[in-house]
């Protein structure tokens, strides 16, 4: 056998492999074939329709999963979270995070007084505007030298005077947004 005649069977091989393999997937194709189906055989509520194709094996679920959506507000709809924000933007944040419904301050000291400083954590329990919809914290840390301080809850005016502030700016930006509607 010469080189010519290995080169001509390789060839020949290499095109039957070839010419097989797209016969192959010609005929498999064929049951893939889109299939003419009739409206009054396939029901319109959408439940019915995932329920008939599940009972033919024509869907899958993945542990119980469903396909219902969450409902989503952004923040920069919420009037209470952007209230807060806008209350509290002269103290720097350490975690405002709107899906966890928390916004905590870092220590904050009013200038040339380093021996006293406050934390203000917020948590919201509502998107409604209402003083139940917000659990206000504030902390106080009083420091008699570097090292030395003491940290403790605050029940003090500053819970009360910052959530009517903040229910107050909540109240101004949902008519300010209802006005901008119409």
């Amino acid at each position: 056998m010469t080189v010519s005649d290995m080169k001509n069977k390789s060839i020949s091989f290499s095109w039957t492999k070839h010419v097989f393999l797209i016969l192959l997937f010609l005929t498999s194709c064929s049951a893939l074939k889109y299939k003419r189906s009739d409206v009054k055989n396939n029901p319109v509520n959408e439940a019915e329709r995932v329920a008939k194709n599940m009972e033919e094996g024509k869907g899958f679920k993945l542990f119980g999963q469903s396909n219902k959506g969450g409902t989503f507000q952004f923040a920069s709809s919420n009037p209470l979270w952007r209230a807060s924000i806008e209350i509290l933007d002269f103290i720097p944040l350490t975690n405002a995070s709107y899906s966890g419904g928390i916004i905590i301050t870092d220590w904050y000291s009013q200038p040339g007084d380093k021996k006293e400083s406050i934390k203000i954590s917020i948590r919201f329990l509502s998107n409604e505007i209402r003083s139940n919809a917000l659990e206000i914290n504030v902390f106080s840390k009083k420091c008699k030298a570097y090292e030395n301080c003491e940290t403790m809850t605050s029940n003090s005016a500053i819970n009360q005077e910052l959530k009517l502030a903040i229910l107050k700016k909540a109240s101004q930006i949902e008519k300010a947004d209802l006005v901008k509607k119409q």
